[in-house]
């Protein structure tokens, strides 16, 4: 099996490339699986009733949101974990730490070692498209199957993604990037 990744030729309209035509990749748009087939289908894999596994599914899906809500980082079977972070300014003086720096909320899913290692044994087809829609290569995959880790994860390297978390102290990642206010107040 392999992940199908498409790259289509676009006019770039802003940044550094205005103006000229970049190949831009874009994984392909596989259909959505409806909850109803995922949970026939673990059911068919469980051998358990199909109104069993929907009972479970409903009841993990009400405690997975409700630990992670809580601040818990909570385990996705076979997946990873899953938790709360946040994006905030930082300021210099306790007195001016206020809930107003909050920018944004996330949620941030670490994959687990045997999903990591999955992913980075799939191969990659990337199709080329010109312009005009003209189908112009075909190129498999030939890296090293690097997967990003949320947890452990630097800066970007090649300067076009960002990464979503920051670096506590010590050097544990927690899940919270902070930029420095502006001006005095934290605003």
């Amino acid at each position: 099996m392999a992940l199908k990744v498409k790259a289509k030729e676009k006019l770039q309209k802003i940044g550094k490339y205005a103006g000229t035509y970049r190949y831009v990749m874009m994984p392909e748009l596989y259909t959505a699986l409806n909850q109803s087939k995922v949970i026939r289908e673990a059911a068919l894999r469980s051998g358990v009733s199909q109104g069993v596994m929907k009972a479970c599914w409903d009841a993990a899906g009400e405690v997975i949101k409700a630990w992670a809500t809580e601040g818990h980082s909570v385990a996705l079977p076979g997946l990873g974990t899953m938790r709360f972070g946040l994006n905030a300014k930082s300021v210099a003086d306790v007195e001016d730490v206020k809930a107003s720096l909050i920018k944004t909320r996330k949620i941030i899913f670490t994959p687990s070692t045997d999903l990591k290692d999955e992913l980075a044994g799939t191969a990659i087809v990337i199709t080329c498209y010109d312009r005009n829609g003209e189908e112009v290569k075909r190129v498999t995959s030939s890296d090293p199957g690097t997967v990003e880790d949320p947890e452990n994860s630097g800066s970007s390297t090649d300067g076009d993604s960002t990464d979503g978390g920051g670096t506590q102290p010590g050097g544990n990642t927690g899940g919270t990037t902070t930029e420095p206010s502006e001006d005095g107040d934290g605003d």
